[in-house]
């Protein structure tokens, strides 16, 4: 008994005394204040302006391409009392517009959004495959999956933000991102249909 009795109260002070270090370590990891210091991975799923940002962007990714065409998806997080309408976008790798897709004469198209993008005060909006979608135009070199693109949206008052994206492969929704589009040539839709069949 005697034996076993100074061993209780210094098993008590370790365990108290590494419950302590593990809150303040927990503490320390914890701070939400140092928007400066990116991270790489799951940091990017959730991106917003350092100055306060007009918009929230969660799961912003792109769309793997050799070449060509490719888009920019991801979810629009309005927290303000006001809508925001995004009226552009731009990388440095490829001109870009807004687009959307739409059903004309009975088939499903895409075509540059009128207007710009518009998130409703206090609610998302979804850019996906076969929705709305920011359109890089023509890549100036492939995007290979595991790149990181900065993007810039313009807003309807003026305003930027700048957010990052990630690019995995996808094959869904099947839109048929024809050369061409944005420039069309004589007799040529400027309207690529989602199916991989050619434009009429």
């Amino acid at each position: 008994m005697l034996s076993t009795s100074p061993l209780g109260p210094r098993r008590r002070s370790a365990a108290i005394l590494a419950a302590t270090l593990l809150t303040v370590g927990a503490a320390g990891c914890g701070s939400s204040d140092s928007p400066s210091t990116p991270q790489a991975g799951p940091s990017v799923s959730t991106s917003t302006n350092p100055d306060g940002g007009v918009l929230g962007i969660r799961d912003p990714w792109v769309k793997a391409a050799d070449k060509g065409m490719t888009a920019a998806f991801g979810t629009l997080v309005n927290d303000g009392d006001s809508d925001v309408t995004v009226t552009g976008a731009t990388t440095p790798l490829s001109p870009m517009e807004l687009h959307e897709m739409t059903m004309k004469d009975g088939k499903m198209v895409m075509q540059a959004k009128q207007g710009g993008i518009v998130i409703k005060a206090r609610s998302t909006h979804a850019l996906e495959p076969g929705g709305d979608h920011l359109m890089l135009m023509n890549l100036t070199k492939p995007v290979q999956a595991g790149d990181e693109l900065t993007f810039t949206l313009t807003f309807a008052d003026g305003k930027t933000q700048q957010f990052r994206a990630v690019a995995k492969p996808f094959t869904g929704a099947q839109e048929s991102y024809a050369p061409g589009h944005g420039q069309p040539l004589p007799g040529m839709s400027a309207t690529p249909e989602t199916s991989m069949s050619p434009a009429s």
